[in-house]
């Protein structure tokens, strides 16, 4: 019986028996070679290798030894310490750096290779910056093996370094610019040697035309070998993973036109020999594709810039306090609780605080806020900010991937991977497109050689492969997805979740929560009422007690508030504390040895322990009120004040005049509610609406067919916030808060939230002309290619415009208003 072998596939001589064993089999290999290289790989973990190889396969195609070795490096822990993030569990996260891409395509094919690895949790891909962020859980999967999958589809991939990255992009440009170079002087000395047959054809003498021909295959060569590399490999790639994109058509249509010039010359058969139609075709095809590289990159900025915003090194202080001698140091290898010293104007490259010290740093890269805000001892300051005058002295709070600018950076990544429904549907058309376009030339070469002849089949069949191919449509949507979401960022707003910007843009009702939200959140205790026997400031250091623990701005308030007269402190030990979300908090209070149950919140949730209130609660008060209770009754209320933010009226007012209705939800009293609902003109408001009760609310707005935006800020609301439509979570809110919500504000400035709304109907208008624009144009393509009215050079000065079109009208997203 024939054997093939494991590893090559050739044919396995019966006198040879060289076994390999992979998963408890054996299989047998064709020589001590295929034996010892397919051994290797087995205990080398990266038996996957031979599960990943087409079923239909003869041959293996092994990676380079070395490349293996090198893969399986990245699967050691100390080699992952400095790029890889741990998640929960097994899991793992990563930011690869690729290379090899051309076109959105390439984007989608390892989007969808990465995806079909066991063990892949999620892929966001940014097509403008080349960066992928790979999830995955390393109890099912290595690193190394999804980097072997990049690898195998054509393309490498490896931890994002900027500097790295840097380098790569400008080597990358700079070939670009030399095969741009190459076709430009290959299509003006072609045309040379091409003119005066042109011209004079049939006056020339053969032996002198002929040498004309010869002349023109030779300046043609460096176009056709070097400057279509690009072409195709892209193409050879689609033909591995079974797929066809814009690269494939054009691929085709060079080696058709070159292998007929190259008879033609040969046999001294026809006039036209197509060398110069090669290179004015790669001229511009060339040319297109690095203007779209230029405006993509342009588009793609805001989330470079920010990556590239922390040093690497810094200044480290060893023996702080003792000592204020300082150290260079890598800031990769801070760890919590490090201190270093920031010099004035350098990037701060770490989440700290401030130990001594006072400076003004400038925001603007993160928040989009121009003026510096004032530093000094205790405050945080954030990484990738820049301290503008004196010295700070910063104890590191977080490094690496838990900083905030790290947290903004993923954000900008998840929200440039996302793909609108129409992006999908335009991506899937766009292939189908390009395989149809491929079918479609055969029957037009056939029906115009037997019309015509070969020569004149041949060039309209290039023209039509040439002037249809979708890279326009393919462009449409990542294009202006970026510049949006680039823009956005720049104003301080980060577009998180899926289909959000798609969905912003058919908002009809704004829901916000109130205090922290329309409010300043900074509320301060006015006034504490006695509503028993106990005395104000006991109930003041039982209130305190109870909010230790809270983040809440009434906790805040409370916990900030002093005593009115500095009596004795009561000694107060807190046992089985509950805190019920939106309502308050309760424990059993052991108070100078007596225990008893107490509760702080809303009067609804007191009144569980406390009864009924006293008729001396019912206080006329616009502003908070907290009541703290027992069991033996109302003991105290808390009054407290806040202010409605500035721009907030602006930001309702714009938000009106787009026709949205507007709503106040919050779990404080109805006589506060109101005071807000009123100040600001709004449509409608809910108050002393508990969690449960703000997600109804929504959810019967959107039962009646509205789409709903909901703000918030606290942790009450994440449940809102994940109902909603589309949630947004402004800059100082909890991080339950913000983790759920699809858009972040990175500011406590309103009013970028009509803008926001306003740019992302703009930015759905554009991706409609973009695709409209797209699919005209290839629609009017098609039968002027098939009827011979375009010649091959037109058909690649007129894709390449198209595609031109596209991005300049996506860039127009990058414009700020004044």
């Amino acid at each position: 019986m024939k054997k093939n072998c494991f590893h090559c596939g050739l044919d396995v001589p019966e006198s040879i028996h060289l076994p390999v064993t992979f998963e408890g089999r054996e299989h047998e290999t064709c020589c001590a070679g295929c034996q010892a290289v397919a051994q290797s790989i087995i205990d080398a973990g990266l038996g996957n290798y031979y599960k990943q190889r087409t079923a239909e396969a003869e041959q293996a195609a092994l990676p380079p030894q070395d490349i293996l070795d090198q893969l399986k490096l990245y699967d050691l822990p100390e080699m992952q310490a400095g790029f890889v993030e741990h998640g929960a569990g097994d899991e793992r996260e990563i930011v690869l750096m690729l290379s090899g891409i051309t076109c959105a395509a390439c984007v989608w094919l390892i989007e969808q290779q990465l995806l079909r690895l066991e063990g892949v949790v999620r892929v966001d891909l940014n097509y403008s910056t080349h960066r992928a962020r790979v999830v995955w859980d390393n109890s099912r999967i290595a690193l190394s093996d999804i980097l072997l999958r990049i690898q195998s589809s054509g393309y490498s991939a490896s931890p994002y370094d900027a500097q790295k990255m840097e380098v790569q992009t400008q080597k990358e440009r700079k070939q670009f610019i030399v095969r741009l170079a190459v076709a430009g002087m290959g299509m003006m000395q072609t045309m040379m040697f091409a003119i005066p047959t042109y011209l004079y054809g049939n006056d020339i003498e053969p032996m002198y035309l002929q040498v004309l021909h010869w002349s023109g295959l030779l300046m043609v060569l460096p176009v056709v070998f070097y400057s279509a590399q690009p072409f195709y490999q892209g193409a050879w790639r689609d033909l591995k993973n079974r797929r066809v994109s814009m690269d494939t058509p054009i691929a085709l249509a060079v080696v058709m036109m070159f292998v007929a010039g190259l008879y033609s010359v040969a046999t001294n058969a026809g006039e036209g020999m197509y060398f110069e139609s090669i290179a004015m075709l790669m001229f511009f095809l060339l040319g297109g594709r690095f203007m779209e590289q230029i405006a993509r990159r342009k588009a793609g900025d805001s989330a470079e810039r920010l990556v590239k915003l922390v040093p690497a090194f810094c200044h480290k202080l060893g023996r702080y306090p003792e000592s204020q001698e300082s150290e260079e140091a890598v800031v990769a290898k801070l760890s919590v609780g490090d201190v270093i010293l920031v010099k004035p104007g350098e990037v701060i490259p770490v989440d700290g605080t401030v130990l001594s010290g006072e400076s003004e740093v400038n925001e603007a890269m993160l928040t989009g806020e121009s003026l510096p805000v004032a530093k000094r001892t205790n405050d945080k300051i954030t990484a990738g900010t820049l301290n503008a005058s004196g010295p700070l002295i910063v104890r590191t709070d977080s490094v690496g991937g838990n900083t905030r600018l790290s947290h903004i950076v993923k954000l900008l990544d998840r929200a440039l991977a996302q793909k609108p429904r129409i992006a999908e549907l335009a991506e899937k058309y766009a292939s189908t497109f390009v395989f149809t376009e491929l079918l479609l030339a055969v029957p037009v070469f056939i029906g115009w050689t037997f019309y015509a002849d070969a020569q004149t089949a041949l060039w309209i069949t290039v023209a039509l492969l040439v002037i249809t191919c979708p890279c326009a449509l393919s462009l449409a949507t990542p294009t202006a997805l970026a510049a949006s979401t680039g823009a956005l960022a720049g104003e301080g707003v980060l577009i998180s979740g899926s289909q959000s910007l798609e969905t912003l843009a058919q908002i009809d009702d704004v829901v916000f929560d109130k205090t922290g939200t329309l409010t300043r959140g900074e509320l301060t205790v006015s006034r504490i009422v006695a509503l028993g026997r106990l005395k104000t400031d006991l109930g003041l250091q039982i209130a305190q007690a109870l909010e230790q623990q809270s983040e809440h701005p009434i906790a805040k308030a409370i916990l900030r508030h002093t005593p009115e007269n500095s009596g004795e402190t009561a000694d107060i030990q807190i046992t089985r504390q509950i805190n019920r979300v939106g309502h308050g908090v309760s424990a059993n209070l052991t108070i100078n040895g007596e225990s008893q149950i107490w509760a702080l919140g809303r009067a609804g949730f007191v009144a569980e322990i406390a009864g009924a209130l006293p008729p001396g609660a019912d206080i006329e008060h616009s502003g908070s009120m907290v009541f703290l209770g027992n069991q033996s009754g109302f003991q105290t209320a808390f009054l407290l004040e806040d202010e409605i933010k500035n721009g907030a009226e602006h930001m309702i007012a714009a938000l009106k005049a787009q026709g949205i209705r507007l709503h106040l939800l919050s779990g404080d009293r109805q006589a506060a509610v109101a005071a807000v609902a009123t100040a600001l003109n709004l449509d409608a408001h809910q108050a002393e609406a508990a969690p449960e009760d703000k997600l109804a609310y929504v959810a019967a707005l959107q039962r009646t067919g509205r789409k709903v935006l909901m703000v918030g800020d606290g942790i009450n609301d994440a449940p809102v916030l994940v109902q909603a439509d589309v949630s947004v979570a402004v800059a100082e809110g909890a991080d339950v808060a913000r983790d759920g919500a699809d858009v972040v504000l990175l500011n406590d400035d309103l009013r970028v939230l009509p803008m926001m709304i306003e740019r992302a109907k703009k930015t759905r208008r554009i991706i409609q002309q973009n695709l409209s624009w797209a699919s005209a144009y290839n629609i009017i393509a098609v039968p002027l290619a098939v009827f011979g009215y375009v010649q091959p050079w037109i058909a690649a000065l007129g894709m390449s415009a198209s595609s031109l079109v596209v991005v300049a009208n996506a860039l127009r997203l990058l414009k700020r208003k004044t």
